[in-house]
Parts: structure tokens; C-alpha cells; sequence
């Protein structure tokens, strides 16, 4: 069960297999998260450390809990109270932790391209928790998991993605892996939440969200990224949701029923009702659940696991 791959910073250029090897050992975690002694000794003496330079509860609490479950010695990282609040470089921080012998950093950061960086400056497994607006590739799997789940394939499924792309490292990371995976991606969104450079990512876009409906069988919908762009990109949170917002009455006017994704945190209300949020159709939780179960393999297989 080797992967090509030696770190985890995208979904960009990782081949099929290595996408399918990590999806097939999640699904092995899976069933041990469904035992009633639900750790595993195969990351025992494996050292973790997680950094974590922007705020996150899913992702974190995700990776901490999948440490656990696979015994590792896990580390906890605040910027908030290290030598960076006294000037000291990244880099620097960095590689005093890695003195002390550091097996595996896994680091959420603010700007694009960080986690590339570490990994050239430390001898280390890296995994990517989120960079910026680059990508979060350990989302879109947990992603791509859920629709396996659901639907028992990816090749030829119709992904709706429906939000802010522009500022969404989940929305990039998607598209690399569905299309990886033989999925049919098409973007929905207003004008200024799309990508300047969408048209080189081979994908369909629309602004009619009823449109994009029509075309899809899982709709995977994005929170306004407030805290990552300027104002004026949109009228109002109001208007959004009377024109992008996924509602009940919207989905009615459909003959079939969707599969309804969120990465969350989710706006009720503004992206996606409550009772859309909640039905049936809904695979929200099954992601959050799922999402441990990736990060095991993902942790597993970079970090040698037995």
C-alpha cells in the first residue's frame, strides 16, 4: 500500500492510484472508528505535531482525534503563543521543532504555497491542512469518500460545486481530485466569486444556479469566505441567498433528489436552509465522520504504518 507520494500538499498531479489506495484504507479505518475500542498501535512512536496558524475546529480536532486513534505522540502547535510573537521566523520555528525529531507535520497556514515551503527546509512528512485560498486536499478527500459511500463510484458523477470558489481551497482541491477520478465537475456561482483563471481548470461554469442543478447528482456547497476577500463582491448576504441560496422550494421544482454536501462551517440560512441541511439527502455528517477515517489513512500510509 505504498503511495508515490512522499507528502501530501495538494491533489494536484497525484495520480488515480494513490487517491484510490487512500480512499480503500480509509474505508478500512472507517470500520475500526465503528468498533467499540476504536485505536489502533499503528503509528505507535510516530511523533505528530500539528500547526496550526489559522483558527479550525473540524480539521484540528479531525487530525488530533486520527492521531489518537492511530496511538501516535501528538504535538500541539499555537502561534498565538510561540517565539513568532517575538520575531522569530517561520523557518526558524520550524526547524527547532524538527531538531527535536519530528516525524510528521501536519499545518494549516493563511498563505498559499507555505506548506510547499516547509517541506523543501524539513526531513519530515508534510501534510497539507489548508494553505490559504491554494488547497485543502485532505477535505476534498473526505469529500470524495462521502460520494463513494453514497453513490459506490466517482467516474462519470456530476459534482456541482456552488459558492465562493474564488477563495476556497476546498473547491480547488475538489477539482483536482474529481477530475482525477473520472467525476464531471461544473462550478456555480456569481461572476465575482469565480477564479480569474477558471477557464484553465477545465471545468463547467454556470452563474443560474437552477441550471446547475439540473446538470448535477451532488451539489457540494461553500460558505462566503468573509474573512479571505474584499467587500463589494456581492450586494448583500440577502440577495446571495435569493439568487445562489440552496432551499427547499428550489429543490422541489427538481424530479430527483440530490446529494447534498457542505465542508463546513456552515451560514444557515444564507448558502443552505436548515431543512435542506437536515434531510435526508444530506451527507454532512457522514463527511465529518469520514474525515477522520481519511486522515488515518492519509496518515498511515505517509508515515509508514503498520
Amino acid at each position: 500500500m505504498n503511495l508515490r507520494i512522499k507528502h501530501l500538499l495538494g491533489l494536484e498531479n497525484v495520480p488515480q492510484e494513490d487517491i484510490n489506495t487512500i480512499l480503500d484504507t480509509a474505508f478500512s479505518f472507517r470500520e475500526v472508528l465503528e468498533r467499540p475500542i476504536k485505536k489502533v498501535p499503528t503509528l505507535k512512536g510516530v511523533t505528530v505535531v500539528n500547526l496550526f496558524f489559522e483558527n479550525s475546529t473540524r480539521t484540528r480536532i479531525s487530525f488530533e482525534l486520527a492521531e489518537k486513534r492511530l496511538s501516535a505522540d501528538t504535538i500541539n502547535f499555537s502561534a498565538s503563543s510561540s517565539s513568532l510573537t517575538k520575531g522569530e521566523s517561520l523557518r526558524d520555528t520550524i526547524q527547532n521543532l524538527f531538531a527535536m525529531k519530528m516525524d510528521v507535520v501536519v499545518m494549516r497556514h493563511p498563505t498559499p504555497g507555505s506548506v510547499k515551503l516547509l517541506s523543501q527546509f524539513v526531513d519530515a512528512v508534510v501534510i497539507n491542512a489548508g494553505d490559504g485560498t491554494h488547497e485543502h486536499p485532505t477535505q476534498a478527500l473526505l469529500d470524495m469518500m462521502s460520494m463513494k459511500e453514497k453513490l459506490g463510484s466517482l467516474e462519470g458523477v456530476n459534482v456541482a460545486i456552488i459558492g465562493d470558489i474564488r477563495h476556497s481551497r476546498v473547491a480547488l482541491s475538489n477539482i483536482f481530485g474529481l477530475k482525477t477520478m473520472g467525476a464531471n465537475v461544473l462550478l456555480c456561482g456569481p461572476p465575482t466569486f469565480m477564479p480569474y483563471d477558471v477557464v484553465s481548470l477545465g471545468v463547467k461554469v454556470t452563474y443560474n444556479l437552477d441550471e446547475a442543478l439540473q446538470f448535477a447528482d451532488v451539489i457540494n456547497v461553500l460558505r462566503i469566505q468573509k474573512e479571505r476577500q474584499g467587500k463589494g463582491l456581492i450586494p448583500s448576504m440577502r440577495e446571495y441567498r435569493n439568487v445562489y441560496g440552496i432551499t427547499q422550494q428550489r429543490l422541489s421544482k427538481l424530479k430527483r433528489p440530490l446529494t447534498i454536501m457542505h465542508p463546513g462551517p456552515i451560514n444557515r440560512g444564507v448558502e443552505i436552509d436548515t431543512d435542506v441541511a437536515d434531510s435526508e439527502h444530506s451527507i454532512i455528517l457522514h463527511q465529518v465522520l469520514n474525515g477522520v477515517a481519511v486522515r488515518m489513512s492519509i496518515l498511515f500510509l505517509l508515515a509508514g504504518g503498520r
